[in-house]
């Protein structure tokens, strides 16, 4: 019985899992400038950080990992990252390895804080996407128009009410929740039915 149970539990799950508003999302690390890392590129490939972030989407919650050597990666403002100042940045990495988590839609900017490295195409702008709204409600129900329905037609009666069915063997639940509220539902009504 219980092996029973635990199988159509498993089973409705699978089926009531997609059909509500869960989300689910995985972070992605992603090695700027792909196998060949934060360096700074020949003179004739200065656009290479900028095509490499244009490959790419962004999303809240990924990750930039620089792997660089005898060199830096500062986060820096949108002018300092047009004129190449390393002077203030706000947050700097000289390890080698450094990972930046994108916390926020928009763009972020970077630049190698080796003397020259940026003004030679060493820097990076970042546009993170803004995530899509998850509706909570139904999109309103819009009004027939005044005068309806037109002259010569009669309204639509309501469906007919059938009162035959047997209410002790048979139920109806309507449920609007999250997925967490639904699951919890689901499972006590499995443990408690007959």
């Amino acid at each position: 019985m219980a092996s029973s149970l635990f199988l159509i539990l498993c089973t409705s799950l699978i089926i009531f899992m997609p059909a509500t508003n869960t989300r689910v999302q995985a972070s992605v690390q992603f090695k700027v400038g792909g196998i060949l890392g934060w360096h700074e590129p020949a003179l004739n490939n200065t656009d290479f950080y900028s095509q490499w972030a244009e490959r790419n989407r962004f999303q809240v919650g990924d990750a930039l990992v620089f792997e660089y050597q005898n060199d830096s990666v500062l986060r820096v403002e949108e002018l300092d990252y047009m004129t190449c100042d390393a002077s203030n940045p706000i947050t700097a990495f000289n390890n080698g390895k450094s990972t930046f988590n994108l916390d926020r839609p928009g763009n972020f900017y970077f630049i190698s804080g080796t003397n020259d490295h940026c003004k030679n195409g060493q820097r990076l702008v970042v546009d993170v996407m803004h995530p899509h709204p998850i509706l909570t409600s139904p999109p309103p129900i819009s009004l027939p128009p005044e005068g309806f329905p037109p002259e010569g037609f009669p309204p639509m009666d309501p469906p007919p009410f059938d009162q035959s069915s047997d209410d002790s063997t048979s139920a109806s639940v309507v449920l609007t929740a999250t997925s967490s509220s639904v699951l919890v539902t689901f499972v006590s009504v499995m443990l408690l039915a007959p």
